[in-house]
């Protein structure tokens, strides 16, 4: 089940078999949902176990500033991990807040999390705060994807959630993604926002 979305969609790879799904990636007549589908199959093939440990190494190359607020995410599985990025930045003096899903069709809530407290299951399976915990205003969004493309246009879960919470905050958007994740084209609206880079294990890629 697709959690971040809220709802299960069938792999494309199984209904249409793995030979088709590399070239469908980058179909630009392709609808979302099987780009989604198709994206998910991919990303499975992608996940490394030092993901998380290659991507820290680049915690002080990101133009986060000590005493920043940076808006994280707890990862799903198949879902480049922050987790170590996190731990790094906040040795360097940056605050962590994590979002919590208030409402559907609504932007996310940031939350600190209280010492010896930890995230848990929520409405859609996703580790969140709980809503009583401290509030938070990122001042620099860590964005999970199912795809990006070489202008910064991005492939979410259908949610809409981070689209929303950008256009809300205006804020910097720092994708987490396997480099793997990369496509060709991406089909982009005028309510999608761009990323302002992203982050994969083979370092930083910015967009104009």
């Amino acid at each position: 089940m697709d959690l971040r979305e809220g709802r299960g969609a069938a792999s494309l790879g199984e209904r249409l078999g793995n030979r088709h799904q590399w070239s469908l990636m980058i179909e630009p007549k392709l609808s979302k949902y099987h780009l989604r589908a198709t994206a998910r199959d991919k990303r499975r093939m992608l996940v490394r176990k030092d993901f998380a440990h290659q991507i820290a190494r680049h915690a002080e190359a990101l133009p986060i500033q000590e005493g920043t607020v940076v808006g994280g995410y707890h990862a799903l599985p198949d879902e480049a991990d922050p987790a170590l990025l996190l731990e790094r930045l906040v040795e360097l003096g940056c605050h962590i807040a994590y979002p919590r899903v208030a409402a559907k069709g609504r932007p996310l809530e940031f939350h600190r999390v209280p010492d010896g407290e930890v995230l848990a299951p929520g409405a859609f399976g996703i580790h969140e705060p709980l809503d009583s915990w401290p509030r938070a205003v990122p001042q620099v969004l860590l964005v999970p994807l199912l795809a990006f493309d070489g202008s910064g246009h991005r492939l979410g879960y259908g949610g809409g959630f981070y689209d929303r919470t950008l256009a809300l905050l205006s804020v910097p958007a720092i994708g987490i993604a396997y480099a793997g994740q990369e496509v060709a084209s991406l089909p982009f609206e005028p309510h999608d926002r761009t990323l302002d880079m992203v982050l994969t294990e083979q370092g930083i890629r910015r967009f104009r």
